[in-house]
């Protein structure tokens, strides 16, 4: 009687809420803090991941452009748990959130391919930073797809925050790539001002 009701309860839990997203986001962070070293913020971090059945578009031959951006999710955080930067700013009360991204698909990652995402803060200002992060197959090591994320950390002043982290003292220049996007997003602001 008691499994029963726990498999009603499982089976009530899974169709009102991704548990599995949630599974995920536990076991990436822990795995980080409990079995791999810290790193600098300038550090580049790497998750693994394979693309499973429940990762692919409808023909079922690969995976799907919506699954990127839920793997990019548990890169970042991985990439906020080893390098302590997150920690950093709950401390001073902020926060952090999507601010905007862009993905460049380059190639596919088939059905039952392994590969690595990998996460690397590229520059930042005074209320944001960047990362750029590149999904890599492991069997050739072709990067299959590169995205550029906007990180916005609410009620923290970014550049005084940066220099606390060693190597991060001095903002590097900015990334030609990321100064167009960054005046692509511009543009597109000031569009839907004047469509006001």
């Amino acid at each position: 009687m008691i499994s029963c009701v726990l498999l009603v309860g499982l089976l009530v839990l899974y169709m009102i809420w991704d548990v599995n997203y949630f599974l995920r986001c536990v076991a990436t962070l822990g795995y980080g803090m409990l079995f791999q070293r810290k790193r600098k913020v300038t550090d580049q971090t790497a998750i693994y991941g394979l693309c499973t059945t429940q990762d692919v578009d409808i023909f079922i031959r690969h995976m799907n452009n919506a699954r990127y951006l839920r793997e990019l999710d548990f890169a970042r955080f991985h990439f906020y748990g080893l390098t302590g930067i997150y920690g950093k700013i709950k401390a001073k009360r902020g926060g952090a959130v999507q601010g905007a991204s862009s993905v460049r698909y380059r190639r596919t990652i088939p059905i039952f391919t392994a590969y690595k995402i990998t996460t690397k803060l590229v520059w930042w200002d005074d209320k944001a930073i960047y990362l750029e992060q590149q999904f890599v197959t492991l069997a050739d090591g072709f990067v299959r797809a590169v995205a550029m994320s906007k990180q916005c950390i609410t009620n923290v002043d970014v550049l005084a925050l940066m220099k606390e982290f060693p190597g991060a003292e001095q903002r590097p220049p900015m990334p030609e790539e990321l100064k167009l996007w960054l005046d692509s997003i511009e543009m597109s602001s000031q569009k839907l001002r004047k469509d006001k």
